[in-house]
């Protein structure tokens, strides 16, 4: 047939879905004439008035069973509609999977995927449906908190969703739609000669380097670490950090970024081990890494000497 754009705009009922459908359309870089197809798998508070369709040259088909979403259906919708392109909104209670076999096996082109979130139930739903949420965030290009006020912990849902998908933005509006400033006190002195992070801060300090590399740029950082090499790694090279609960149990990961050990000095230490723990003070640099196309921390270890485990060894978001 031809390839039909698609935006997936994916979160739990009433987390704002419906709303940033119909402002997106609304905006002149997006209301350029072309005919939108908005395809809903749920009836949500807000509905899609007849003027605004008007105004927009859009139409709304809703899909009332699963079942019934399948690649005759989209071939369909393209032989009696002919759309330009097509505004997916979609349940985060539903199986992903069940919609991409469906985008896999026609021609829509999935531009964007972008993930709402009520921020004034997203501690709830974080706490009993964790592993559906982390999905969303794996997939995300863009995460958009609404519904947030002063007491919104930004940092804290930034850091969970940076720590599973590195690539998605993260955004945070209040009630009114006015966009929210994301500063966030660290629990460190980034200023200081020597940045002492903490082992209960570790998630913090990587997700901030991560994000603003800009910052560490040729500071020296002291914290506990554990160390993961391999003979596959360049020789003089190691990979201290932590292993991170992004989900549950069976979802962790080892969060650390690559570090030179060059004339590294040690007291304790005539070899270093793998799975070892030790304290690491190292100078910060950044260099672009190609696997995430962006420029990323990279560490020159100063002195690293032999530690006893924390007595929280995982890091939590």
């Amino acid at each position: 047939m031809y390839e039909l754009p698609a935006y997936l705009v994916w979160g739990f009922l009433e987390s704002g879905k419906s709303t940033l459908i119909k402002e997106t359309l609304s905006q002149d870089y997006f209301n350029d004439g072309e005919k939108t197809m908005i395809l809903t798998f749920e009836e949500g508070e807000v509905e899609y008035d007849k003027e605004m369709l008007e105004k927009t040259n859009s139409f709304v088909v809703n899909i009332e069973n699963m079942e019934d979403f399948t690649k005759e259906f989209v071939r369909g919708c393209q032989r009696n509609y002919y759309p330009d392109r097509v505004m997916i909104e979609y349940n985060g209670m539903y199986s992903i999977d069940d919609l991409m076999d469906v985008v896999d096996e026609t021609d829509l082109e999935l531009y964007q995927v972008i993930v709402t979130v009520d921020a004034s139930t997203a501690d709830l739903y974080l706490k009993n449906m964790k592993s559906m949420f982390m999905e969303m965030f794996k997939m995300a290009d863009l995460v958009i908190f609404n519904r947030c006020d002063d007491n919104t912990n930004m940092g804290s849902f930034r850091r969970s969703i940076k720590a599973v998908n590195p690539r998605a933005q993260v955004g945070f509006e209040r009630a009114d739609g006015k966009e929210m400033a994301q500063d966030e006190l660290l629990p460190y002195d980034v200023n200081a000669d020597v940045i002492k992070v903490e082992d209960e801060d570790y998630g913090i300090w990587y997700i901030d380097a991560m994000e603003r590399p800009e910052v560490y740029e040729g500071k020296t950082v002291e914290m506990r670490v554990q160390v993961q090499r391999s003979p596959k790694m360049p020789p003089g090279m190691i990979i201290p950090g932590r292993k991170a609960m992004t989900c549950c149990e069976d979802d962790m990961t080892f969060i650390g970024y690559l570090c030179r050990l060059n004339q590294t000095k040690s007291k304790t230490l005539k070899r270093i081990l793998n799975n070892e723990w030790v304290t690491l003070t190292a100078q910060i640099h950044s260099e672009y890494n190609e696997a995430y196309d962006k420029t990323m921390p990279i560490l020159t270890a100063i002195r690293i000497e032999k530690s006893e485990p924390p007595k929280e060894q995982l890091v939590y978001f």
